[in-house]
């Protein structure tokens, strides 16, 4: 049992949850949780840290950890630690007492394109974790098919992402882009079209067609997209508000539009 914060693990996997740097450099990133442990995929996991003091309230699901610890991993990958040790490397107020370190995920612009008619939501600028990772949730239920983010967005491999993401970091592909203008650019060409919420949009998100490829414009929480941005857009439209309110979130704004997309394409199968 590891019952030391400074054990050189311990001190690894502290830098990994402070610091994105550390992440990048190891190609890894945290997921806490018995539900994201238990839907970790095996291959991808290189250690796992439960707490001497581990224990579930639902007695089946602490029943399918310790069979996924003791049939799915090698020993040398789990290791117990005390449970001080683990409200260290832990990142949340109350620790269900199990960590995992992951390794990361990368993909292409390609793998984001595989479907003839992708919905892609595309990023700018998005600075709040637990919002980058509702709206991979969101993007899950959906059916999107990928996520593309500007190079100055938030980590999704910060655990406060990982966490709100519930399991989506697992199965949604998404990629940084440097040039989000060349990206935009590169959709147009294969037909996907970009469309973006916007207070210049003359036209309801609803009456929109989202059927074919589309790519939904997102821009940052307080100052939306950058005008050069945003003038990139194939279609400008709005999400119509009542009362004093003059715009949604950026998570829940983006969850209206993708389940719009989403409930037009069932439609029209």
């Amino acid at each position: 049992m590891i019952t030391s914060p400074g054990n050189a693990r311990m001190k690894a996997v502290i830098q990994m949850k402070q610091k994105a740097k550390v992440r990048r450099e190891t190609d890894s990133f945290l997921a806490e949780g018995v539900k994201m442990f238990l839907e970790a995929p095996v291959e991808r996991i290189r250690e796992v840290y439960i707490s001497e003091s581990f224990s579930c309230p639902d007695k089946k699901l602490e029943q399918a950890v310790r069979k996924k610890l003791e049939q799915e991993l090698h020993r040398k990958q789990r290791e117990t630690v005390s449970q001080e040790v683990f409200g260290k490397i832990s990142d949340t107020c109350s620790p269900q007492g199990i960590l995992c370190v992951m390794k990361a995920y990368h993909y292409t612009l390609s793998d984001l394109l595989q479907k003839e008619a992708p919905l892609l939501l595309l990023l700018e600028n998005i600075q709040d974790p637990g919002n980058l990772g509702t709206m991979l949730r969101a993007g899950e239920g959906a059916g999107i098919d990928g996520v593309i983010l500007s190079a100055d967005s938030a980590d999704m491999g910060n655990p406060k992402t990982v966490r709100a993401t519930m399991g989506s970091v697992y199965r949604v592909p998404f990629l940084y882009t440097e040039s989000l203008a060349d990206t935009i650019k590169a959709l147009q060409e294969r037909d996907v079209r970009v469309f973006a919420a916007h207070l210049q949009g003359k036209t309801d998100y609803d009456v929109c067609d989202y059927r074919g490829g589309s790519a939904f414009l997102i821009g940052n929480e307080s100052r939306g997209l950058k005008p050069e941005t945003a003038a990139l857009a194939d279609q400008y439209m709005k999400i119509p508000m009542k009362g004093a309110v003059e715009s949604l979130n950026a998570g829940i704004a983006a969850a209206l539009l993708m389940y719009e997309a989403a409930r037009q394409r069932r439609k029209s199968e």
